[in-house]
Parts: C-alpha cells; sequence; structure tokens
C-alpha cells in the first residue's frame, strides 16, 4: 500500500460524508463511544500522527505531538482537517524511502503506516456513517489490500465483511462479532 491508496481512501471519505456536513455530528458514531465529529477528528489525529512517525523515522515511540481541532469546528472544518492530515502522510509516504522504518508497537514500514491510515480513514468512516443513516461500505479493493497488509490471518469471504468482521464491527458468516482485536503493522527490515 502506497500514498495513493491513503488518498483515495480520504477522497472517499470526503465523497461520502461531505453532503451530511449539516446533519447532527453530536450522535455516536455507530457503536463507538465518540461522537461523530469526535471520531472524524480522531481520524485526522492518526493520519497526522502516521505522517510524523515516518517524516521522523520515530524508533522508539511516538512523537509528542497531536491535533488539536477547535471544539467550535464545524463537521465540514473537520473533514478539511482530515484531509489536510490525509494529504500529510500521502507526502511523508512519497519521501519515505522502503527501508525507512518508525515505531507503531514496533517498527513499521512506510506500507504497513499507509494500511492504517486507510484503515483508520476507512473503519472510521464506516462508524460515522452508522450514526448519521448513512447507507456505506468500504470500498472493496481497499478493504482487501487492508487485510493484505494488516490482517494477513483473516478468514476468506467478502474482503469488506471481513475487514469489518476483523476490527469487531460485524459478524462474519457465524462467527460472532469479536469483542477485541488487533492489526500487525510492525515488520522488521529485512537484511
Amino acid at each position: 500500500m502506497d500514498h495513493q491508496d491513503v488518498e483515495a481512501a480520504v477522497a472517499e471519505m470526503l465523497r461520502v460524508l461531505g453532503p451530511h456536513t449539516a446533519e447532527d455530528w453530536s450522535v455516536p458514531a455507530g457503536t463507538l463511544e465518540w461522537t461523530c465529529w469526535q471520531t472524524a477528528a480522531h481520524i485526522g489525529h492518526d493520519l497526522l500522527a502516521y505522517a510524523g512517525q515516518l517524516a521522523a523515522e520515530a524508533t522508539d515511540g511516538y512523537l509528542p505531538i497531536g491535533l488539536n481541532i477547535r471544539p467550535t469546528a464545524s463537521p465540514a472544518e473537520v473533514l478539511r482537517a482530515v484531509a489536510a492530515c490525509g494529504g500529510l502522510l500521502s507526502s511523508a509516504l512519497v519521501t519515505a524511502s522502503p527501508t525507512v522504518r518508525a515505531w507503531h508497537w514496533g517498527p513499521c514500514d512506510p506500507e504497513g503506516f499507509a494500511a492504517m491510515g486507510v484503515a483508520e480513514t476507512l473503519l472510521h468512516t464506516y462508524d460515522i456513517t452508522r450514526g448519521l443513516s448513512v447507507d456505506w461500505l468500504p470500498p472493496a479493493p481497499l478493504s482487501a489490500a487492508v487485510l493484505a497488509r494488516l490482517f494477513p490471518a483473516a478468514p476468506h469471504g467478502d474482503h469488506t465483511q471481513v475487514l469489518l468482521w476483523c476490527t469487531g464491527r460485524a459478524e462474519l458468516d457465524g462467527l460472532p462479532r469479536r469483542t477485541s482485536w488487533r492489526w500487525e503493522a510492525a515488520r522488521p527490515l529485512r537484511r
């Protein structure tokens, strides 16, 4: 996965959520405890954090930075901030050497940061659409790429449904909804 995947995920988020910025974003985002507004801000935070990790080549923990979106920001303004953070991650991915490793619960390569950026964007867009009663599912090609990179032991099946199951958002062909999960982003440099 690379910068083009991050750009595609952010563009999809804007396409889906942009027409709904006049709605009430203070409602819960799906089954999350966060509101739709907080969830969108969280996407921006993660995209910025991933960009920072790559740009600094931080190897021993997360940089002491965070995204602060004014509480008075409208949903449209939050989406613009998220798009900017997606652009920063995309730029960091373009300039990062494939051999760079930066910390995310271990050494993570640029492809892993791209996959996490796509996953955060798609999954939390899904959560927000649930809160706003918008009928939408993450695109299958991006879901398949996220599964291949972050969930190598995922079961076979419809890529979107499997991604939602892997992240505790849905049942899958008789498998109960997961109550805990983690993705595998860390990947040491092969010598």
